[in-house]
């Protein structure tokens, strides 16, 4: 039985992450031992992976989701702090509102909340 899956994202700069991880979508430092550095929280959810041909609405698929109990106020957040808003905070007809943002790395990143 799978217990987790980890996303492993290669960067040469850990510290990138402090800000859109930490700062402001408030993810602990749960490991850090100078060549990888863990955010997380204690929060218990199900494993998840999905495959998709789109990200909805023919938008690009992300490269991961993030749910978030605030959205709107993380996506003022990832504006006020200049992150590259690639899709425009939407409520969805399929009972989620969300953005997109590229992260630090380049990735592409769906933040929602369940409405």
């Amino acid at each position: 039985m799978v217990k987790r899956i980890v996303a492993n994202i290669k960067t040469e700069d850990l510290s990138k992450a402090d800000v859109f991880y930490h700062d402001i979508l408030g993810l602990e430092t749960l490991m850090n031992h100078g060549w990888i550095k863990t955010f997380g929280n204690e929060e218990k959810s199900k494993v998840q992976i999905s495959f998709a041909t789109q990200g909805g609405n023919d938008t690009k698929v992300p490269d991961f989701s993030i749910e978030v109990d605030n959205v709107d106020e993380i996506y003022d957040k990832m504006v006020d702090s200049e992150f590259k808003i690639i899709y425009k905070i939407t409520n969805e007809d399929w009972g989620v509102r969300r953005f997109f943002v590229i992260d630090p790395f380049g990735k592409l990143i769906n933040i929602l909340s369940h409405q």
